[in-house]
């Protein structure tokens, strides 16, 4: 097992490089295809040249972009000076860089932005678990009831319902109507009550999008676990049928779901984007968006490597956990 992780890690590693070079490689690309010069979305259109190369040098687009990854790549793992640049300082590692836009460091406002991203997956994430899982088993269990027919209904909903959609109308309603929830979002240190209140309709619309989802696969999945040899075979042995569902069934259930679980965590950890500006909430995705807007590349590389890191490690916490739920997997 330590070796299998200390070979997944490496894989982490390498994944994060290959993310980090394809985005740089685009940034540079995108401008040459399109006419436009990053500098120039500074210093405007009537700039003259000698504006327009200044702010070059300070944003080292003079260097190439071999000279550029290798200086990124280095101020995560040591730092980097900036005699010259924005700062005109040393930038501990681990530095993203500093903002084209703002002049602000990338890695604070990574860390900010993160709490927000956390805050909304992590909640979200334990709603749509809890809650898609048992009534997808409860569905399969009851098949071809009213409740059957009736909870696949509303699964079918909240596949079908984008979230901007469900999102705005919650708004509407709770928020601007009744008045049960605030529209904002506030730090957990600053205020835990508010915090909650704040993220509680966000949690609700993001568990009903999901949970559809996960009731539908655990449904599917149990109905064909049920037709199994070795759950007909601990029938026959006379197991009771609570002990036949959770202890044998339910195991083989929950491997999908972990697999699709990792992923869907992963990427809400990643920066939601839809979510965050339906709520107006000011995580990774909404700052991927206004940077892409404003070609910042510091902080498309930040919010890219952020995001990458978060999917890859949930994926690997989700293989670990295979071992764990289904013991046929120690076998392979």
């Amino acid at each position: 097992m330590l070796v299998y992780l200390v070979r997944r890690l490496l894989n982490v590693a390498f994944m994060l490089l290959v993310v980090a070079a394809v985005t740089f490689g685009i940034f540079f690309m995108v401008p040459k295809l399109t006419g436009t010069d990053p500098a120039m979305l500074y210093v405007g259109k009537i700039a003259d040249k000698a504006a327009v190369e200044g702010i070059r040098i300070k944003m080292g687009l003079d260097k190439s972009i071999i000279e550029q990854f290798w200086l990124f790549l280095k101020g995560i793992v040591v730092g980097r000076d900036y005699n010259g640049g924005f700062e005109k300082a040393h930038c501990a590692a681990p530095c993203l860089g500093y903002s084209f836009k703002t002049e602000q460091a990338v890695w604070p406002l990574m860390t900010r932005s993160v709490g927000v991203d956390f805050s909304l997956a992590l909640g979200a994430s334990v709603l749509w678990l809890v809650f898609g899982t048992a009534t997808g088993v409860i569905s399969a269990l009851r098949r071809g009831t009213a409740l059957d027919r009736l909870t696949m209904t509303g699964a079918l909903a909240g596949i079908s319902l984008p979230i901007y959609f469900t999102g705005m109308l919650a708004i509407s309603v709770f928020v601007y109507q009744l008045g049960w929830f605030p529209n904002e979002y506030t730090d957990l240190t600053d205020d835990p009550v508010r915090w909650f209140q704040g993220l509680a309709l966000p949690w609700i619309t993001l568990a009903f999008l999901f949970a559809a989802t996960y009731a539908r696969l655990s449904r599917a999945t149990l109905l064909d676990v049920l037709g199994e040899d070795y759950i007909r075979t601990a029938r026959a042995k006379g197991l009771g049928e609570r002990t036949v569902i959770g202890k044998h069934a339910l195991r083989s259930t929950l491997t999908p779901i972990m697999t699709i679980f990792g992923m869907d965590l992963g990427g809400l950890l990643g920066g939601a984007v839809l979510t965050e500006y339906t709520f107006n909430f000011r995580g990774l995705g909404y700052q991927a968006v206004t940077a892409i807007q404003s070609s910042d590349l510091p902080v498309i590389m930040g919010v890219t490597l952020f995001a990458a890191f978060f999917i890859v490690m949930a994926n690997l916490v989700v293989d670990l956990l295979y071992a764990v739920v289904d013991p046929r997997v120690r076998l392979t």
